[in-house]
Formats: structure tokens, sequence, C-alpha cells
């Protein structure tokens, strides 16, 4: 009878997922709703509250969702013999390209906070880390010699200096770049940051 009841569980859990990834896909995290999401799911609005703590929780398994098919686009088996500045450029393009095809669900990995009372759980904290350890691995071919603390840290700055003109530009900031350009400046702007990296060995 556990089993069961467990099982049940699971599935609502599921489709209550589902159903926000989908809101969100369509209509962005600022407009997700519970009432929305439950009526989708097709169970009352109590039923998410036996599942999930409040809304910010549900949003974080939507979130972890997002990561993983975010790191399934980022570490593909074909890319992994390649040179470590082509591996940061495939990086690079399939972060921008992601951003592009996912916009709302990708928005939401950095819109989300949640509440004081409700902190961001550890594990999924770590599941943010992947992205940090893609780009410290070609940044290891690169610069052998530096520490991984410090490696760790570069990843970081690598990271935030893509994502910052990737999301000022989708986002239409008057500093952005057009969509046009976008892929081509990051990728440049990778190589540039490779090929320093390569000069200081």
């Amino acid at each position: 009878m556990a089993g069961r009841r467990e099982e049940k569980r699971e599935d609502l859990k599921a489709r209550l997922i589902e159903a926000a990834r989908e809101r969100i896909a369509k209509d962005g995290l600022a407009n997700l709703r519970a009432r929305d999401i439950t009526q989708d799911a097709g169970c009352a609005l109590g039923g998410l509250y036996t599942v999930f703590s409040d809304l910010a929780e549900l949003v974080i398994h939507v979130n972890s969702a997002t990561l993983k098919a975010l790191e399934a686009k980022l570490t593909l088996p074909e890319t992994k013999d390649r040179p470590p500045t082509d591996r940061l450029r495939n990086l690079a393009q399939g972060y921008l390209s992601f951003a592009v095809e996912h916009r709302n669900l990708w928005k939401a990995l950095f819109e989300h906070f949640p509440p004081e009372s409700s902190p961001t759980p550890q594990w999924h904290l770590n599941e943010h880390l992947f992205l940090m350890d893609v780009i410290a691995e070609p940044l290891a071919e690169l610069q052998p010699d530096m520490p991984p603390e410090d490696r760790a840290i570069r990843a970081r700055t690598l990271f935030g200096a893509v994502h910052g003109v990737v999301s000022i530009s989708l986002e239409g900031r008057f500093v952005g770049l057009p969509l046009e350009r976008l892929a081509r400046e990051v990728d440049e702007l990778v190589q540039t940051i490779a090929a320093g990296a390569e000069r200081r060995r």
C-alpha cells in the first residue's frame, strides 16, 4: 500500500514539474502561478503542497531539469578529443544556442531567488558546478601550471564573460550585440581569451 502511495506521489511530482516547465518556457518565470500549474497537471491546488513545500521548491526542480538539459548540450562525446581552444569555443556556442532556443527556461536559472526561509538546497547548488568543471578542463590544457584553485576562479571568470555578453544581448540592452553578430563575437571573445592563456604558459 505504501509503495502504491509513493508511486502516485512520484507521478504527481513529475506532472507538476512538467506543467511548471511548460509554463515557464511559454510565459516566463515571473508569470508562474500555482493555480495554473495544478490545473495543467490535473490536480487540486492543494496537491502541489503535498509534494513540494512551496512554489519556490518546484521551480528548483524545474531548474534542475534545465541544468541537466544544458549539460547534455555542452558535454557532447564527439568534442572531447578536440584541441582545448576548440572545446572552449564549442562550449560557448552550445551555451548561446541553448539560451536562444530555451530562453525563458535559461533565464529562470538566474532569475529564481528562493525566500530566505527556504534557501536553495546544496544538491541544487552542486548541480551548477558542472558548468565550471567543463570550462576548467580545457583551461587545464592551456595553462597546465596554473593551480587548481586559480583555474576554478578563471573558469568562473570565463563563464561570467560569455554569460554577460549573451545575457545583455538577449535582453536587448543598449550595449548588447545584435543577434546576427552574437555568435561570431562570442567566438572571437573565447578565442582571444584562449590565445592569451596559451601565450602565458
